[in-house]
């Protein structure tokens, strides 16, 4: 699995969608708008319905609801993780990203436009709030990329 850079300061989830479902970001932007889910809308940053409903459209199956992070050794292989979360007017807003761990190790893949390096192993420094964990992307049946 690799990394999906977000082209727009707001589009973590669409990017993080894309990732899990090996589309490229621009695929899944056109997708998302498809669907009527825009980074422009403040609902993709703080709630988890619209990215779970890009998710299913990719044919990518997701936990019934999110889950306290607890450690890194107590998540799923594939999971989609709330990190950055903080409140602004009393509203929930947080930070998309992808934890994987396959036969390469585990890492988290950053959306974040401004990293320099997209795949992170410095777990002490990402603070998760909850997750959601995603179905194994490798058993996806094959969509249109």
């Amino acid at each position: 699995m690799k990394p999906v850079v977000q082209r727009e300061a707001t589009g973590c989830g669409i990017a993080s969608a894309a990732a899990i479902a090996g589309l490229s970001y621009a695929r899944a932007k056109a997708i998302a708008h498809s669907l009527g889910i825009s980074a422009q809308d403040h609902r993709l940053w703080s709630r988890t319905y619209h990215v779970r409903k890009l998710l299913r459209h990719l044919g990518v199956k997701t936990g019934r609801s999110e889950l306290t992070f607890r450690s890194w050794e107590a998540l799923p292989d594939l999971a989609l993780l709330s990190i950055k979360w903080h409140l602004e007017q009393g509203r929930p807003f947080w930070h998309w990203v992808v934890f994987v761990r396959d036969e390469a190790g585990a890492r988290v893949l950053d959306s974040k436009i401004s990293l320099k390096r997209h795949v992170r192993t410095d777990f002490g420094c990402i603070k998760p709030k909850w997750y959601i964990p995603i179905a194994d992307a490798r058993a996806l049946s094959k969509i249109e990329r």
